[in-house]
């Protein structure tokens, strides 16, 4: 469950990114998370020590363009501006497996009005358990976010393209808008609004994604 939380410095947080385990979620045919343990303190050793192996494309994640693109940049390279900043969250109507629309967001007379946005569709409920009919966007969508100056866009979903979508319409509308992915956040219990987004990836070499640890901290001024 998301809720706002306080550190020590009392400031207010929403922790938007799932729990990683065995147990969660991820493509068919993708590699699942795995952790080995190496050293235990159970087994009298002097520390804890472990490895893990996972798809890169886990829990919360942001894509780099070199998943999506023989051009693209993989994720080392990536610009940390794009992922941390004003975002704005938006809830929008969900049909299964449907791609949101821009007359999706005309509908509830929402103005954008931060440099990224993620959509809250309550269309993949529980990051432990696969289905294949969430919501994703359309490609028409990052056309118009665009155009309004988003350079980040993302949802509470495994991808911004359908399960099922080997085109990857949405992804190469994102690479030629050179803008950035953030997918598998966790948006239930976030209000809508406007925050900062702190969702950095890991510098690791020649990858085509990242795990991230994502937050929400309110603005001050809404």
């Amino acid at each position: 469950m998301t809720q706002i939380q306080k550190n020590q410095d009392s400031l207010e947080y929403f922790d938007i990114s799932p729990e990683i385990s065995a147990l969660t979620a991820i493509f068919p045919g993708d590699t699942q998370f795995s952790r080995k343990i190496n050293m235990s303190f159970e087994a009298s050793d002097n520390l804890s020590l472990s490895d893990i192996t996972t798809t890169v494309h886990i829990g919360a994640h942001t894509d780099a363009p070199s998943h999506y693109h023989i051009s693209g940049d993989s994720i080392e390279k990536r610009k940390l501006h794009y992922y941390m900043g004003p975002c704005q969250i938006i809830t929008v109507d969900t049909r299964g497996g449907e791609r949101i629309l821009p007359e999706d967001l005309l509908k509830l007379g929402i103005e954008i009005k931060c440099p990224r946005v993620l959509f809250k569709t309550n269309s993949f409920p529980d990051p432990n358990k696969w289905n294949n009919d969430f919501t994703s966007l359309s490609p028409e969508l990052i056309k118009m976010l665009n155009e309004q100056d988003v350079i980040l866009v993302g949802l509470d979903t495994p991808s911004v393209d359908p399960a099922t979508d080997q085109e990857l319409s949405s992804h190469k509308a994102i690479y030629a808008s050179d803008m950035a992915i953030l997918e598998g956040v966790v948006l239930k219990d976030v209000p809508d609004g406007r925050y900062n987004l702190i969702a950095l990836p890991l510098k690791i070499k020649n990858a085509d994604a990242s795990p991230v640890r994502a937050i929400l901290t309110p603005l001050e001024k809404q």
